[in-house]
């Protein structure tokens, strides 16, 4: 998903009931898992200077034969995750800091 056309969207509904509006960042397997990860879409709206804003991983499921996306089921998967996506993130960016000189 590249920026030629401009960010992608999604709106989710978390176990509260409430809508998150949430653009989408990166994707990755890990152990035949798709992960995605996402900015909250209002990030810029957050109350506060204590609120940190940070990005949202989710994983795709499939039940009955539907895609779903669901958050990770343990704290490990979900730290794991998150560094596989940092570190994904940050060589990106060395890429093209050496592409641009």
């Amino acid at each position: 998903m590249g920026d030629e056309f401009g960010p992608d969207f999604i709106s989710v509904t978390d176990e509260d009931g409430n809508e998150l509006e949430l653009e989408f960042l990166d994707a990755l397997e890990y152990n035949g898992v798709q992960y995605m990860a996402f900015f909250p879409a209002d990030a810029d709206a957050q109350e506060g200077p204590e609120e940190e804003v940070g990005i949202v991983i989710l994983k795709s499921i499939t039940e009955n034969g539907e895609e779903f996306l669901s958050t990770p089921d343990t704290d490990e998967e979900l730290d794991t995750v998150y560094q596989l996506f940092m570190d994904q993130i940050f060589a990106e960016d060395d890429d093209t800091e050496t592409d641009d000189t």
